[in-house]
């Protein structure tokens, strides 16, 4: 997929701003210029969804929607849609480190509602608008119908609307949709400002020879308009109530296992149709995006099963997931597509393969020609074979120092078993935290892997409190943001000092 390159996980939530939020506005392009002055080829996002509550890009509104947070108001003001001071009068938070989603989901409704309404009377002679409509059908309506029978219903779960919604009888959503034309024009509105916003945004990193990779999640919330407008796709009972979620068996590290709560795919159903609605998934990520990373690979040759309603994870079972007649499906449908605007030849796809891992597993993962992912943090386990260590990765592979649910690797060297620190300060020949985080980097550049991706927090050796999310962990994650100063923290006060340095390690690894 890429000839040996290196690149940055960094969330566009996490991009210093004044709004509370990372956006699609200057700073993601000041954001590209910093990875093109340090010899970056790639920069790797988290899920742009709309998020549901627990904040997490993981648990969204719509497996195709943008979150409307990351509409660059800065924007919105030189379209003569608000004014600055209309902004300058919400509070956006104090902390330029962390998000407040709390304040963004009430605020942040004021600034656009109040965009819409000047907008609108333009919109049905907008031809930009109405294309944008009209080429994301198969889903835009869903979507902003879902949306404005949520507000309808005081935001609660379709699971708990009146049964003749909740089923979508014909007759009861046409009379709904006429009630709310407005609230779906509206939500219609917000995504062509963030569809055409971030087209902007990646036109810009391409144009500096830098590809994103986007966050594909293998699940959906139940709450969602996915579930509730392609219910037969779903495990779910004749009253479309979920009958068996997602989850993860109990291991050393979680007793009981983990309870994630996604409804479960019918993948009988979903062959019948030859897997249509994947195809048009991973299409249209795949225009949103270079390079796709698939969550949870494994969960497409077997997935682990857990009764709807079920304390915790302990009683699941594993059932046999579509195999490689998804893979090959996938394969002729997506990886020939023109759709997909790939960096080199070869899959635009990424499988991330971590977790518990089966020969079965592996044969998948060969079959499919996707590369893997390897993690440093896994690697110096002083219990078993990881079968993380650099020298054991294949060319055909991404590593990390760490994910999204890692800690940051400066934390790491605190708080890891200390068995397994000593083995990597004697793997990798340092004596301290701050050489251990260097140590990760090169030992990640030096690899064979063609790809290496770092988490920007490693790169700015930041500790605990820039970790992004503490899997099982309810509140308090995805928060953490760049502080506008963190570039010049070395104190040169130049972005270019840290830059220089990066590009470096790139060059001398052979990775320019």
């Amino acid at each position: 997929m890429f000839a040996r390159a290196s690149g940055v996980l960094l969330a566009v939530s996490s991009l210093p701003s004044p709004y509370g939020i990372g956006s699609f506005g200057k700073t993601a392009k000041d954001w590209i210029d910093f990875l093109e002055q340090a010899g970056q080829k790639c920069w790797q996002l988290l899920p742009l969804g709309v998020t549901s509550w627990g904040d997490s890009p993981y648990m969204s509104f719509s497996a195709f929607a943008i979150n409307p947070y990351y509409i660059d108001l800065d924007a919105l003001c030189e379209q003569g849609l608000l004014e600055k001071q209309e902004i300058a009068a919400l509070d956006w938070g104090r902390s330029p480190d962390a998000a407040d989603y709390a304040l963004l989901y009430r605020n942040r409704e004021i600034v656009l509602s109040r965009a819409f309404s000047r907008a609108r009377h333009a919109l049905e002679t907008n031809a930009d608008f109405m294309d944008f409509c009209e080429k994301n059908s198969s889903w835009l309506k869903d979507f902003c119908l879902f949306m404005a029978l949520k507000k309808l219903h005081g935001g609660v779960s379709w699971l708990e609307w009146e049964r003749e919604v909740r089923l979508r009888d014909a007759a009861a959503l046409e009379r709904h949709e006429r009630d709310i034309a407005e609230a779906m024009q509206y939500n219609a509105f917000l995504q062509f400002l963030a569809f055409t916003q971030w087209k902007d945004i990646k036109s810009y990193a391409n144009s500096k020879n830098i590809s994103i990779i986007g966050d594909m999640p293998i699940y959906v919330a139940i709450d969602s308009a996915d579930v509730w407008a392609n219910g037969d796709l779903f495990q779910l009972d004749e009253d479309r109530v979920p009958v068996r979620v997602a989850g993860c068996p109990p291991d050393a590290f979680a007793p009981k296992g983990q309870l994630w709560g996604n409804p479960l795919y019918n993948w009988e159903k979903a062959a019948e149709t030859g897997f249509a609605w994947w195809i048009s998934r991973i299409k249209e990520n795949g225009a949103l995006y270079d390079v796709v990373r698939i969550d949870h690979f494994r969960g497409f040759e077997s997935y682990y099963s857990i009764p709807y309603g079920a304390p915790d994870a302990s009683n699941g079972e594993w059932m046999p997931g579509p195999g490689l007649a998804f893979v090959n499906a996938i394969n002729g449908a997506v990886i020939n597509d023109a759709a997909i605007n790939r960096a080199s030849s070869g899959a635009a796809i990424i499988a991330e393969d971590l977790g518990y891992r089966t020969p079965e597993v592996s044969a998948l993962l060969a079959a499919s020609g996707y590369p893997g992912m390897k993690v440093l943090q896994f690697a110096f386990d002083s219990r078993e074979n990881s079968g993380y260590m650099p020298y054991t990765y294949p060319r055909n592979c991404v590593v990390y120092t760490g994910t999204h649910d890692n800690t940051t690797t400066l934390d790491w060297f605190t708080s890891a078993r200390t068995e397994d620190v000593e083995i990597a300060k004697d793997y990798l020949g340092v004596d301290n935290p701050v050489d251990g985080v260097w140590g990760f980097i090169r030992a990640a550049l030096s690899s064979v892997a063609d790809l290496a991706v770092i988490p920007m927090q490693d790169y700015l050796c930041l500790g605990a409190e820039a970790r992004m999310n503490t899997p099982s962990i309810l509140g308090g994650n995805w928060r953490w943001r760049m502080p506008p100063d963190a570039l010049y923290r070395d104190g040169s006060g130049d972005a270019a000092a840290l830059a220089k340095k990066i590009r470096r390690l790139a060059e001398v690894n052979g990775r320019l």
